[in-house]
């Protein structure tokens, strides 16, 4: 029989000769974050963001250092053909890609540009596609231009216009540390897709596009 004066954690219930013992209640454990930890990796770290349009202007129009990729097969594009189409309520003219039995159908030659497309970025991955010369390329600016495009597949690279100093050429020169700035983080979209999201709405591939007419001054049946 349990002597409730000797032991006062117990308490004795109903009378002398029907004693029980009850049993003590236990304290609720002290609170641990540790029981919702989360376990299960991050399924998306890691993942690509895709990237959407992007700019495309000349390896000096950058105005700041930069690299070309290396894989030229893969990431730059052959000669393609492009046209300035004007548009209106802007002040510059947008360039078009354009099939070329359109443009040489329709168009003088002196509106038809030609130059391959190669994926570029300035530092900390700001991505653009740069015009890489490939006609004339004995013709002194696009000589030095094309120098600059391919040193930057290996080198930081400044590509900058001589023209104030009285020569018509680039000056081309590479940043003074090679690891100035970290490697370039590359995507992994095909060319053809970076191409095909930066000239959305602005491809020529039919006689009756609004862009064509516009240049050739034939007018346009709205719809």
């Amino acid at each position: 029989m349990v002597d409730e004066a000797k032991n006062p954690k117990f308490k004795v219930i109903g009378d002398k000769n029907t004693a029980s013992v009850e049993t003590p209640i236990a304290k609720p454990a002290a609170f641990s974050s540790d029981r919702f930890r989360s376990q299960t990796p991050d399924t998306i770290a890691g993942v690509e963001t895709l990237l959407t349009a992007l700019p495309h202007h000349k390896i000096s129009e950058a105005k700041d250092w930069v690299r070309l990729h290396p894989d030229v097969a893969n990431y730059w594009s052959p000669e393609l053909c492009f046209v300035h189409v004007p548009i209106k309520g802007a002040r510059k003219e947008a360039l078009h890609l354009i099939v070329e039995r359109l443009a040489l159908r329709f168009l003088v030659s002196a509106r038809i540009l030609r130059f391959r497309l190669a994926l570029a970025t300035k530092p900390n991955d700001t991505f653009f596609l740069c015009h890489v010369p490939s006609r004339n390329t004995d013709n002194s600016w696009n000589e030095t231009n094309l120098q600059g495009c391919d040193q930057a597949r290996t080198l930081w690279t400044q590509v900058t216009s001589r023209r104030e100093e009285g020569f018509d050429s680039y000056e081309v020169k590479c940043s003074r540390d090679r690891d100035a700035f970290p490697e370039p983080k590359w995507p992994t979209q095909s060319l053809d897709e970076l191409i095909c999201a930066s000239f959305v709405n602005r491809t020529i591939e039919t006689e009756d596009h609004p862009g064509l007419l516009r240049l050739i001054g034939a007018k346009q049946t709205v719809t």
